[in-house]
């Protein structure tokens, strides 16, 4: 990352996993989220929105149903 923003996706899972829980952390708990906003948060951090939106689902730190994305995991600071 440089200035807040991803600039390689790391191809490793173990290394991948840090990234999306840390861009996950960019998603309020309990709140729905369209697509199209989940692209706007993610694109903010890189261009490629569809794989990053992809890993969150595929590694259970966002869920989806029906078009609406819901933060499901990542850490907290409880």
């Amino acid at each position: 990352m440089r200035d807040g923003r991803i600039v390689t996706i790391p191809s490793k899972h173990a290394k991948r996993q840090l990234l999306l829980d840390w861009l996950a952390q960019d998603f309020e708990p309990g709140r729905r989220y369209t697509e199209q906003m989940v692209n706007l948060v993610i694109g903010q951090r890189h261009p490629d929105t569809a794989a990053l939106r992809r890993y969150l689902v595929d590694d259970g730190f966002m869920s989806r149903e029906a078009g609406v994305y819901w933060r499901s995991g990542g850490s907290t600071d409880a």
